[in-house]
């Protein structure tokens, strides 16, 4: 067994882990992902709700997103038995000033569900993850279909597609998400078809949302006065702002369209300096955009202060190749969830310590673990059935907050978009390193996307997902692909907020005109001031509604707030950060 400097064994028991995630608890850096504790009546003091439906049982619970920056005990919450179970609660939220937010797996960044710091909120938490639950699959027709119920986590809709020879072309990569949450941001994976490779049936290669054909949600009906179930079809105007609805909406069920499963083979690469990965456009080399070429497929994990990225390429492969490795079962990077003590010690002092001259050797540790991790454990080039190599983040990896944006454009100039990022991005951590700050200590992490074209959606007359960060800009049809930038960074991290700003500003002026687009990845973090996220008024009120009205003739952003706004005119579903965007 290796040992660090001060003798301490480099590979860390689970115990040791945990314990050293303790210490960290307060900001959320390295809190294991441990459920949120449900909690007794009496022990706490907020007034309990009157005249709630008696068979359906209410207890507090806390919530806690996936950061742990956003952590709000004491709220009242229930698991609804039944899809008519969630219609009772918002018609008794309705008359007694109560709002409904569907709880799943909490694994978000953007405070969509509750406020920071919230006291005793007048809210009821739904949770969907006990009962709402169930899947059905019907491959009788040209294109295979599931309907879900949106309590479902990602990992249990997979491995149940899977079962039935049917998979997805590209998925989030943890397993712990919901299909609700999911759906509510247009989650996504990364993926674009390689030159030469043909759509399957029933796939897509936008987001998770753009395989919906059918969803069941809570709306308000004016002739009853009540809420109802309601069903829409893809090929209905009305579903277009529910398909990524930023969680101002609650829906109940989906059905989605789904392809035959597929054999991937997933390698992993750490010999390509970002100097020639993210070269400027028409280098040769081993760039970024060769590997979109040959595979269509592909992830960089860049970690701060080192050279060579973290890269992983996905390929269709039917028959296992000679030097793979098979897998039949998710989550292969075992080194990710049992990090060494080097790495979480590195962490401890640059959080609790504010130790940031740490962080040059805090990103070569995360570098060494994973490369080092991918020897150890023989992961560096895995073959299997898609769910097992789509899906490799598990709870227990190192908690860091994010920002995101999605950059849309031809896919020809995928490689300049990374160019100029990387080049600017390089730059400013320089800039600041040389003012003894380091407000980024976390990777910088790149995907590309297809767009959320309805043109993929096995129904005629389709329309596109309005409020989807990746939906299509008629007025650019050449626009085909979207880059995803996002960077990491521990919580409470000093200059943090300050260095998103920039990039943001940076990011908004630059990808824009005839060359690109920017619209914000809802579940991240965006509209930065120089204290917080999700705190710019102007990126929030005309920024960002900006961006879903630019080149729309219908379903803009005005369009989809008048609707939601029909479907629940109580504002049940809402909060305090949508509340802000005005939908």
């Amino acid at each position: 067994m290796n040992s660090n400097d001060d003798g301490k064994a480099v590979g860390s028991s689970r115990r040791d882990f945990l314990t050293g995630a303790l210490k960290l608890t307060s900001v959320g850096a390295l809190a294991g992902w441990l459920p949120a504790e449900q909690v007794g009546a009496a022990r706490l003091a907020c007034a309990q709700p009157s005249n709630f439906p008696a068979d359906i049982a209410l207890y507090k619970q806390t919530f806690q997103n996936w950061a742990g920056d956003i952590k709000v005990d004491d709220v009242w919450s229930c698991a609804p038995r039944t899809p008519d179970e969630v219609v009772r609660v918002a018609n008794w939220a309705k008359d007694n000033g109560f709002k409904v937010r569907p709880r799943g797996m909490m694994h978000n960044w953007s405070p969509l569900t509750v406020a920071a710091g919230a006291v005793c909120p007048s809210i009821i938490l739904l949770d969907t993850t006990r009962n709402l639950t169930a899947m059905a699959i019907d491959a009788s027709g040209p294109v295979a279909k599931v309907t879900a119920q949106t309590g479902i986590t990602m990992e249990a809709l997979l491995t149940g597609l899977e079962t039935a020879g049917l998979g997805m072309t590209a998925t989030p990569a943890p397993g712990d998400l919901t299909l609700g949450g999911v759906l509510a941001i247009n989650g996504h994976g990364t993926a674009i078809p390689a030159k030469g490779e043909s759509r399957q049936a029933g796939a897509s290669y936008g987001s998770v949302s753009n395989l919906v054909l059918s969803l069941t949600a809570v709306v308000y009906d004016t002739a009853s006065r009540s809420y109802a179930l309601k069903k829409f079809s893809r090929n209905d105007a009305q579903i277009a702002p529910l398909l990524a609805h930023v969680g101002r909406s609650l829906i109940v069920e989906a059905t989605l369209q789904v392809a035959q499963n597929q054999r991937l083979r997933c390698q992993s690469w750490f010999n390509i300096p970002s100097s020639e990965m993210f070269a400027p456009a028409g280098s040769g080399g081993r760039t970024f955009a060769s590997y979109l070429d040959s595979a269509g497929r592909a992830e960089a994990i860049w970690f701060p202060f080192t050279t060579n990225p973290w890269l992983k390429v996905w390929s269709v492969s039917p028959s296992k190749p000679a030097f793979s490795r098979e897998t039949t079962q998710p989550f292969n990077y075992s080194f990710s969830d049992n990090l060494p003590n080097e790495v979480t010690d590195l962490a401890n002092k640059i959080v609790s310590l504010g130790n940031g001259s740490l962080t040059p050797a805090f990103g070569k540790a995360q570098f060494v673990a994973a490369s080092a991790g991918l020897v150890a454990t023989g992961t560096w080039d895995l073959w299997g059935w898609s769910k097992n190599l789509l899906l490799y983040v598990r709870p227990t990896t190192l908690r860091v907050t994010a920002n995101g944006y999605a950059i849309l454009t031809r896919r020809e100039n995928v490689q300049r978009v990374l160019n100029e990022f990387t080049t600017f991005y390089q730059a400013r951590v320089q800039a600041y390193q040389q003012m003894g700050r380091y407000p980024m200590n976390g990777p910088v992490e790149i995907r590309v996307t297809g767009l959320d074209d309805p043109s993929e959606v096995a129904l005629a007359g389709s329309v596109a997902p309005a409020l989807s960060a990746i939906r299509p800009r008629p007025d650019h049809p050449e626009w085909n692909v979207a880059v995803w930038l996002d960077i990491l960074t521990l919580p409470a991290t000093p200059y943090a907020n300050q260095f998103y700003r920039e990039i943001e500003q940076w990011i908004l002026s630059n990808f824009s005109g005839s060359y690109a687009a920017v619209r914000p990845e809802w579940s991240k973090g965006w509209g930065y001031s120089d204290q917080a996220a999700w705190s710019d008024a102007n990126v929030l009120q005309a920024t960002i509604p900006n961006a879903f009205r630019a080149g729309q003739v219908a379903n803009n952003w005005d369009a989809s707030k008048a609707a939601l706004a029909s479907y629940d005119p109580y504002r049940l579903f809402s909060s305090p950060l949508l509340d802000s965007l005005g939908i």
